[in-house]
């Protein structure tokens, strides 16, 4: 890739921006594994001012914009988690047709350099059961299944995940 990419913080002025392209990737990522509904409902609880405040200035989680030649093309967020040690990469998304340029291992190398400089020994993800793709991209990181979960997000829906953990130590 020798295009010039950046990755910086979210800002309140990125909210707008950061919701319109969290639906697109959603809605055309998700819709093999999870109901239209489902995407929506999630999408719609997910990109809110109140949920993307928490970020700013906070001091246990961050959200970063990856840019291409200045043009947003995905995002990551990444968070203290418990037990203590351990950092959760919460979202890494990628427009579909930027994928395969090692974009997203820049985003990944980001976490694990933020995990690391957090002493953390551990960062850990959850992901669809169903997105073979992501999973496969994970296990050649280092990642492993730690275990099964599915948890009812409200309105009736439910998300079948894999926790996955890597050790950084």
């Amino acid at each position: 890739m020798n295009a010039t990419f950046t990755l910086h913080p979210l800002t309140a002025d990125d909210f707008e921006t950061i919701a319109l392209l969290g639906a697109a990737i959603w809605r055309k990522h998700f819709i093999g594994m999870i109901s239209r509904e489902q995407i929506d409902y999630m999408v719609s609880g997910r990109y809110t001012p109140e949920k993307l405040s928490r970020y700013l200035d906070a001091p246990d989680r961050w959200f970063r914009l990856l840019r291409v030649e200045g043009r947003l093309i995905g995002y990551c967020s990444y968070a203290l988690a418990e037990p203590p040690g351990e950092m959760k990469l919460e979202q890494l998304y990628l427009l579909e047709k930027m994928r395969g340029r090692g974009l997203g291992g820049r985003m990944m190398d980001e976490v694990e350099a933020a995990a690391r400089a957090k002493d953390c020994a551990t960062l850990m993800l959850t992901v669809n059961r169903h997105n073979t793709d992501a999973i496969a991209v994970y296990q050649k990181r280092g990642f492993s299944v730690r275990e099964e979960v599915a948890a009812d997000i409200g309105n009736g829906f439910v998300m079948d995940d894999y926790v996955m953990v890597k050790a950084l130590i």
